[in-house]
């Protein structure tokens, strides 16, 4: 374990860092009182969170020339609250408004107009720009005051996000406690946001405002991808930080990434560089910069599956068009009409190019054609360049700034149409990206294309959690194959799926024997009925590729599994129909319903004549062909399995779908086919891909390979060529039987840590009645509610222990590991009833269908639960209050007597934070209560009072709750004008004032919700005409109804918070202006 690093060390040694090393400037804005304006932040209002005054000197001294007057214009169109925008949309406005300068128009000195554009930011001389690292900076929202950690701004201009944790806490919390709540509490911070960063020394983490905590990536390397990461030594010494400090937070660095590595993708999902893509794209844009020495060889760019190589070319091409000057056309060459299809829409998805700037052309003349009308982006197959043989290739473009970006470069067409491609564009630059490295007889790339520019292999990329972790198996001994000896030519002949009448003579003749003992009809049987199995008691039900050898095999698989699925199904209904358990009846309904909803499906490639060859075969291909070319609600199969909500879940292949195809929650891969190399690896990759979608609450955190062939003696040569970088030992796929030493680690770091708090949860599991002893756990859980912290690390483990027990299904179930498992559950689940009003029902059928189905060793042999359905029963303790009649007084006394104080603690404040966030809704003035309550709550987690202090405190505000939701009633108003009499409202008013403030919100409520003209029209709040309509209004009522001394500043305050509110109720469909 390493040494504790507390939270304020982390942040000193990090400031220090940025200041002395990178030249940035500090700020310390701590004050005692969170509303002090004088934090040194200057500052008008501490809603704001751009630092204007520091923003105008940059405009300024960076637009010489344009007027103070478009400058301020400038401003003002940065600075707008985008309250009736999404978050992601305003954001993606501002990042536009940052990187292409702010369009003004103006008169010069001439008289003349003039369209200019005021930058804030200079990409191009980082020296132009002021950085600073500002600390605790509190921030007014919507519920209170945040004070962030750390704050990067450029210019004035927050750009980076820091949170911190101490070394102890698991920086899950940075994601699910801080960074989440700060979103939806102070989002005005996250509109000019470029990245958010969460470290807690041991492990740090970056990602964007849209990405789930699984897409948050680790940043360890500075400037060379091929550094050795000792990830344990990091750890221990706490400097995991340092990565980004030097990798990403210099002043170069940090705009390059701004500037460079940023996408939004269909303006819904904002996607960054990660590491490795961070320094492969610049890596490779240098050589680009040394094109005419290399002469136009771009070298080799090798990212492995999963690591979001497409993403890369978009990087790389967006540098290029934005930081070069020149009309260059990027030729992106692939040899699938699928992968083609899926790089233009990324191109065009994240608007690096639009469709009238690219090009499909459907042959060589067309292509002439586009490269001469100077086309930014052209798609091509590789097949387009086929030429008649003895025929020269003609020259298309003599160009000499075209660069072609070759996909998949390594594949066998390449070699005999790469020669015409370079016979028709003589002049270009070519560069190569692959996902598995161009080795051996295949070197030949490197006399077209050079060597290497950058490489990120398999092992890292798993090691960095760009893609999940792979374990393979063999599930069925006696259905592997133990030929050595196969050739070559017979992996070369099998990765063709259409096989011409002299290959399908020699693979029969040649290769019979092998063919032969492959699909022997009882072989394929036993691998259907144990996929049947498999499929549906996995943990993680994502989706499944069966891989045969051949397109009939593919079909006979699919009858297979469909016929034996149907058995399964029947006979899962008689055992339900005899079984006396209720729990192990809703385990096995749950299991058919999942089973029924599954579709499947074959895809195989067409061939002329098919439905003869295949009736040859006894087998039907007609219904198969009907699926794969029909559109379902306008979307083809590929889409359908890719949607992670789909049912189409299991699909049959044999070599369709195995290289260039993502689908993020594709699972489980069950391979029955002989195969080597690249195409092995590409095929196991299918599965390594990371996904925030989860399926019954549980996460995807792996891949898995069910290996029926005995493809693993290839795997192995396989892992050492493709995806290590050559000195590492341990293989990066790893067999299952790894995952159950994972799930035993997790589980005794769970014991320790309950240990470490006085938590016997291993010694109550010795005893047969575990989970009869309520009272056991109920003082488990007073002592975890002891600490936020604490209840949260705890969280974190049982989420790590149940996430790997069901990634260890369906071998897992019989070895004893449920009872272990349900223990952290039920501990959990104890805590959640007195603190979230979760659903205990819910959390109890679960437990007890996890303990049910631990003591099932297989489907035949179908043992019964070993305790009474009532025995997993939570006993729910938290209270059911009323505000209105609570009796202080007996609270107290009670609180005295009880045993378990932190959990009638816990009570009372999940109480509080329910009724407040009602109140809250209700009106938004209210937030100096929120601020109240969580300044009880953080000075009691830090030390600084004991239990029955807490406990009058939150009692007291209690009370001044009860007399905040009854004021309504004292001001004679009722709760929606009462919100507007406090937005309204000033210090120190006189009665008469009062009444006139009463009448003034009685007034504007009436206009606008009833009066005529009407002004709160359908989608007012997304027309500036109509927003306009609505301010006048407002204006005009309290005009007439504000007391007199309401001076202009104060007035135009006045009105701009309610309008402000009207606007935010209206964009978001809420109260009365929805």
């Amino acid at each position: 374990m390493p040494n504790f690093i507390s939270e304020d060390q982390i942040e000193q040694a990090l400031v220090q860092k940025l200041q002395h090393l990178h030249g940035f400037d500090t700020l310390n804005c701590h004050t005692d009182n969170a509303e002090d304006l004088n934090d040194g932040s200057n500052r008008a209002s501490k809603r704001d969170v751009i630092l204007v005054d520091r923003v105008r000197e940059a405009a300024l001294r960076l637009n010489l020339g344009i007027p103070r007057a478009a400058i301020e214009s400038a401003l003002e169109k940065l600075c707008e609250r985008r309250q009736a925008m999404t978050l992601i949309a305003a954001n993606q406005e501002i990042y536009d408004l940052l990187r292409d300068g702010i369009a003004v128009t103006f008169d010069n000195a001439q008289g003349q107009s003039q369209q200019e554009r005021v930058w804030l930011l200079d990409f191009n001389v980082p020296g132009n720009n002021r950085f600073l690292v500002v600390t605790q900076l509190w921030i007014k929202g919507e519920r209170g005051f945040r004070r962030p950690d750390v704050l990067l701004y450029v210019n004035g201009i927050p750009l980076v996000f820091i949170e911190l944790k101490n070394s102890n806490v698991k920086l899950r919390n940075a994601y699910d406690d801080n960074l989440t709540y700060y979103k939806a509490e102070i989002p005005q911070l996250f509109l000019t946001n470029a990245f958010c960063v969460l470290s807690n020394a041991v492990e740090t983490r970056v990602g964007s405002i849209t990405a789930q905590w699984e897409h948050y990536f680790n940043w360890l390397r500075a400037d060379d991808e091929k550094q050795k990461i000792d990830r344990a030594a990091i750890r221990a010494q706490g400097i995991s930080l340092e990565g980004v400090i030097e990798g990403l937070l210099p002043q170069q660095k940090l705009l390059d990434y701004v500037e460079n590595f940023v996408l939004y993708y269909k303006d819904t999902q904002k996607i960054i560089a990660q590491n490795h893509q961070f320094i492969g794209v610049n890596r490779a844009y240098d050589v680009f910069l040394q094109r005419e020495e290399l002469a136009g060889k771009l070298g080799v760019f090798w990212h492995t599956q999963g690591s979001g190589k497409s993403f890369s070319m978009i990087f790389y091409a967006r540098k290029i068009f934005r930081k070069q000057t020149g009309n260059f056309t990027f030729v992106v060459v692939t040899d699938r009409d699928d992968l083609d299809g899926q790089i233009y829409r990324n191109f065009l998805n994240t608007r690096t190019v639009s469709e009238a700037e690219a090009a499909q052309p459907k042959n060589s003349e067309e292509m002439r054609k586009f490269l001469g009308q100077n086309k930014r982006i052209v798609f091509t197959l590789i097949q387009k360049f086929r030429w008649d043989k003895g025929r020269e290739y003609p020259e298309l473009s003599a160009r000499n700034d075209i660069i072609v970006i070759v996909d998949e470069a390594h594949r066998t067409q390449y070699k005999s149409l790469a020669e015409n491609m370079r016979k028709g564009l003589p002049r270009a630059n070519y560069l190569a990206f692959t996902g598995t490295p161009l080795l051996g007889r295949e070197r030949k790339t490197n006399a077209w294309f050079g060597g290497y520019v950058s490489e990120y292999n398999f092992q890292q990329s798993m090691d960095d959690g760009a893609t999940v972790p792979l374990f393979y198996q063999k599930r069925v001994p006696e259905v592997l194959i133990q030929n050595e000896g196969l050739s070559e030519e017979f992996y070369q002949i099998l990765e063709d799926e259409n096989l011409d009448e002299a290959q399908q003579a020699k693979l029969e003749k040649r290769f019979s024997t092998e063919i032969e003992v492959i699909k022997r009809d009882d072989r394929l049987e036993k691998i259907a009925r144990d996929i049947v199995y498999h499929f549906p008691r996995r943990g993680y039900l994502g989706k499944g590729l069966v891989v045969s050898v051949d397109k009939f095999t593919a079909v006979k698989m699919y009858d297979k599994v469909q016929r034996l699925w149907k058995e399964e199904i029947r006979s899962l209904k008689g055992t339900i129909s005899k079984t006396a358990s209720e729990i192990e009846k809703r385990r096995l309904e749950q299991r058919v319903e999942f089973m029924r909803a599954v579709e499947m499906a074959v895809v195989i490639s067409g061939d002329a004549g098919e439905e003869e060859k295949f009736a040859a075969q006894g087998l039907t291909i007609k219904p198969h062909r009907e699926r794969m070319d029909r559109l379902e609600n306008g979307h083809d199969i590929e889409y359908d399995f890719k949607a992670p909500e789909h049912p189409l879940q299991l699909v049959f292949v044999c070599a369709m779908w195995l290289t260039g195809f993502d689908a993020p929650t594709l699972s489980t891969l069950y391979l029955d086919k002989p195969m080597q190399g690249h195409t092995l690896m590409q095929t196991i990759a299918r599965a390594n891909r990371v996904t925030s979608w989860k399926i019954n609450e549980v996460e995807k955190r792996n891949g898995e390979i069910v290996d029926y062939y005995n493809v693993f003696r290839n795997m192995k040569l396989a892992l050492r060529d493709y995806a290590q970088g050559g000195d590492e030992t341990e293989s990066p796929v790893k067999e299952k039987a790894e995952l159950f030493r994972l799930l035993d680690d997790a589980i005794e770091q769970g014991f320790a840590f309950c240990h470490e708090k006085a938590v016997a949860l291993r010694e109550v599991l010795g005893s047969d009645n575990v989970f009869k002893q309520v009272g056991r756990f109920e003082s488990f859980a007073n002592t975890l509610l002891a600490n936020d912290e604490w209840r949260r690390s705890f969280n974190v483990y049982e989420n790590t222990i149940t996430s790997l027990y069901e990634a260890c299904k369906p071998e897992v179930l019989g070895h004893g590991k449920g009872r272990e498992v349900a223990a952290f559950q039920y501990l959990r689940g104890v805590i959640e009833a007195h603190i979230e009003q979760k659903d205990i029902d819910a959390i109890s059928l679960k437990i007890a269908e996890l303990l049910d189905e631990s003591v099932v060793v297989d489907g035949a042999e179908v043992l019964k639960a070993q305790q009474n359905d009532a025995e997993y029963q939570i006993i729910q303790k938290g209270k059911t209050w009323d505000l209105s009649k609570i009796n202080f007084d007996k609270l107290r006394e009670e609180f005295k007597q009880a045993a378990y104080k932190h959990i009638e603690i816990a009570d009372l404040r999940a109480f509080l934070q329910h009724k407040l966030e009602l109140m809250l809704q209700q009106n938004a003035t209210r937030t100096d209560f929120a601020q109240r309550l969580q300044e009880i709550i953080d000075t009691y987690n830090a030390g600084g009072s004991s239990t029955e202090n807490y406990y009058e405190d939150l009692m007291q505000f209690t009370e001044d709750l009860r007399e905040e939701d009854e004021r309504h009633i004292r001001e004679g108003l009722n709760e929606d004008e009462l919100e507007l009499f406090d937005l309204l409202k000033k210090d120190k008013m006189t009665q008469e004032e009062t009444q006139k403030v009463r009448l003034a919100a009685k007034s504007l409520l009436h206009r606008l919700l009833q009066e005529h003209p009407k002004v709160l029209v359908q989608d007012w709040y997304k027309d500036t005409q109509t927003q306009k309509m609505v301010r006048s209004a407002v204006e005009q009522v309290l005009d007439n109804n504000l007391p007199e001394s309401y001076d202009r500043v104060l007035f135009r305050e006045k009105c701009d918070n309610v309008f402000y509110l009207v606007l935010e109720y209206a964009s978001h469909g809420r109260k009365w202006a929805a």
